[in-house]
């Protein structure tokens, strides 16, 4: 039986007072609308996690629209452009973006991260598509993978790409947060086994920040940060059992990214390289690890940026430093890819 995280003082990671109540907030939100039966409460969620509107006319040199992927499943994305662009210039690389939340809460209309993608479309001057893919429990394993790859089919076509921005299918990249990093690493693997279905769409990398990956151990991560801001292993057990398929443990494909059945992809040539973001204040950053060690052993290019100081999720506050780094760093990945 998995070893349960003992009592002990919290990990202090430095920060400001009003950081650590803004972080008590984000908890509240999500212990708040999670319930023992493994449903969310969308009614109260809605009401602490509002949407916010896209803005046409630029906001800090970005404007915004909505886009609809597949009105079937009602499947939408948010594409985040450089407003101000000189005539001539070349098309946008796109980095289609999945957003955290543990598969079952928050958007791509959240606040958050409306503004993330807002800065990384500034930082990388790039087009973002922030796909509001479908959440559990409602749709389970392998929903957002399988939104993540019509995402990928809606760019494939050029028909679909709007006329005053003009963007460059053939300099794709995947990114996503906790676990929009996850569905990114399933994407792009997906992507790499059926790459001769795409005529336009090729990856030039994968940014996973701090992505969501498990098991049925617990880690030493895990156990000596038990405590810390927005993780917790409760918190994580009920995501996984909110995600999977009935009847899964966390030694499913979804979750441990070592296990036989996720290594489909991987060995593809089309699968590109790695961005990997790890925090020294998360307790994930173990399953992170070794998801580097998985995709080294591979022969993968993966690069690797570690920020002691991080919390998980820290690259949705600019108050820390090093989420300015970070975005820097995307910007220089981005820009490597071309």
């Amino acid at each position: 039986m998995a070893e349960e995280p003992t009592p002990r003082s919290k990990p202090k990671p430095p920060m400001s007072r009003i950081m650590r109540l803004s972080l008590r907030v984000v908890d509240y939100i999500s212990d708040a609308t999670r319930r023992a039966d493994g449903t969310v409460n969308r009614r109260v969620l809605s009401l602490l996690d509002p949407r916010v509107p896209a803005f046409s006319s630029p906001c800090r040199g970005v404007a915004s629209r909505d886009v609809v992927i597949d009105p079937a499943i009602r499947l939408r994305a948010r594409l985040f452009h450089p407003a101000a662009r000189p005539a001539g210039a070349a098309p946008l690389p796109v980095i289609v973006f999945f957003h955290g939340g543990g598969f079952a809460f928050l958007s791509n209309a959240s606040l958050a991260y409306d503004a993330v993608c807002r800065r990384i479309a500034r930082y990388a001057s790039s087009a973002v598509l922030s796909v509001d893919y479908r959440r559990a429990p409602e749709h389970r394993f392998p929903a957002p993978y399988d939104d993540g790859i019509a995402a990928l089919r809606f760019l494939d076509d050029p028909k679909n790409h709007p006329a005053d921005v003009p963007l460059d299918a053939s300099r794709c990249f995947l990114a996503g947060d906790s676990a929009g990093g996850n569905i990114a690493h399933h994407v792009a693997r997906r992507y790499a086994s059926d790459v001769q279905t795409f005529k336009n769409v090729r990856l030039s990398g994968v940014i996973a920040v701090q992505p969501f990956f498990g098991g049925e151990e617990r880690t030493p991560s895990e156990l000596r940060l038990h405590g810390a801001p927005i993780v917790s292993v409760p918190r994580t057990d009920w995501m996984w059992r909110a995600f999977l398929p009935h009847g899964a443990d966390r030694s499913h494909e979804a979750a441990c990214c070592a296990s036989p059945e996720a290594a489909a992809g991987i060995d593809s040539p089309a699968f590109p390289p790695v961005l990997l973001v790890i925090g020294g204040y998360d307790p994930l950053q173990d399953w992170q690890r070794r998801y580097c060690e998985m995709l080294m052993g591979s022969g993968k290019d993966v690069t690797v940026l570690e920020y002691p100081d991080g919390i998980h999720a820290f690259f949705l506050f600019p108050g820390f430093d090093d989420a300015r780094d970070l975005m820097t760093r995307i910007a220089e990945f981005v820009g490597g890819g071309k």
